[in-house]
């Protein structure tokens, strides 16, 4: 009869007698598609935006000598010179940079339940910031050994200072009243700041540059001093990826689900401090992409059919913040050349907006 349907095996698509495949059927084998295409777009957008990275800028290197370059062929001293003692350093610390700072905002976001969450708008880089110029004005620390030292030590008291600030009043820590007290600390930390670097020239000239976001002038050898740090948070956050996915179903649910919160929270807490840390000691106090990032990651997965899994959302922040920096450094050197425009200038450009809407949104879903 037209209504019946044949046996069909396990897994295989539902059809008729007339052999016509089900729509939901039809939909679900279609999804069964979108993660690997969504894992090949963003590998493809990664790649490429490493690929002009190396080639542009003062010197427009062609694609095809980038990768003569990287394969050992002979091009030229120059271009050779040009491309792997001051792009590629610069390409690896917008990576590893990028992607630290994209999963210290995806695991902010998940920790505190509140999608305002971010290093630099809950004042962690400010923090971190604050620290590092105390360490090469008065106390003449420099180097990036000796400051970030000092950058996880101003990351973990600033995060600690908006949680406790935020939790004042009946209502506990909304999103909303983190935010502002992030907002808050974050302005208060950048005045005394500016008041240390003011009484010293030389940190005042140095600061200048790197609190604008900086990946300019980076070495081979200040990458590889900050990846341990980066690399040890980074392990750490992936690692508690499948609890924060019960902790995303409250508190309760996740404790009887044999989560430990207390631990749960400490270790997320090192996390983002090694990540934060170790990215503001670099290049600076960059905002708004550990803000922007996860929010797209969840759209992203959501279109792929993931959901709200952490362990896919952690990793696709990464990259897709790693991505986010290497555009706007491009965007920065294109702008202006032979000058250039910080990297931190345009992501503000590009967060603002983001940020802004952001609070519009959640302000009108608790009327």
């Amino acid at each position: 009869m037209a209504g019946t349907e044949t046996p069909r095996a396990t897994g295989a698509p539902r059809t008729t007698v007339t052999g016509r495949v089900t729509v939901a059927d039809a939909a679900g084998r279609r999804g069964r598609w979108r993660p690997a295409l969504l894992v090949t777009l963003v590998a493809a957008l990664f790649l490429t935006l490493c690929l002009l990275s190396l080639g542009l800028g003062a010197l427009r290197i062609p694609p095809g000598q980038v990768l003569d370059v990287l394969t050992g062929q002979p091009v030229g001293a120059r271009v050779e010179d040009v491309i792997m003692s001051v792009r590629v350093p610069r390409t690896g610390l917008a990576v590893a940079a990028g992607a630290a700072l994209g999963l210290s905002g995806a695991v902010m976001q998940a920790l505190t339940h509140n999608p305002l969450a971010d290093p630099g708008i809950l004042g962690v880089s400010a923090g971190a910031a604050f620290a590092i110029v105390v360490a090469a004005g008065p106390l003449g620390l420099s180097g990036v050994n000796g400051h970030v030292w000092f950058a996880f030590a101003g990351a973990m008291a600033a995060s600690v200072l908006v949680h406790q600030l935020g939790r004042l009043g009946r209502s506990g820590p909304t999103p909303v009243k983190l935010a502002l007290a992030g907002i808050t600390i974050t302005s208060v930390l950048t005045s005394l700041t500016s008041a240390v670097v003011l009484t010293d020239p030389d940190a005042l000239d140095r600061y200048r540059f790197w609190s604008a976001g900086s990946l300019a002038g980076t070495d081979a050898a200040t990458v590889v001093r900050i990846l341990p740090f980066l690399a040890v948070g980074a392990v750490l956050a992936l690692f508690i990826a499948p609890a924060l996915n019960s902790l995303a179903l409250g508190d309760d649910v996740a404790v009887s689900l044999g989560r430990r919160l207390g631990p749960l929270r400490l270790q997320g807490v090192v996390a983002v401090t090694l990540l934060t840390g170790g990215a503001v000691a670099v290049i600076g106090p960059v905002v708004f992409i550990g803000l922007v990032v996860p929010h797209t990651a969840r759209a992203l997965a959501q279109w792929a059919g993931v959901g709200p899994d952490h362990r896919w959302l952690l990793p696709l922040s990464a990259v897709l913040a790693a991505s986010l920096l290497l555009a706007a450094d491009i965007l920065g050197r294109l702008l202006a050349s032979p000058a250039e425009v910080q990297a931190g200038v345009i992501v503000a450009f590009i967060g603002g907006p983001f940020f802004v809407a952001l609070v519009r949104r959640r302000r009108l879903a608790e009327v």
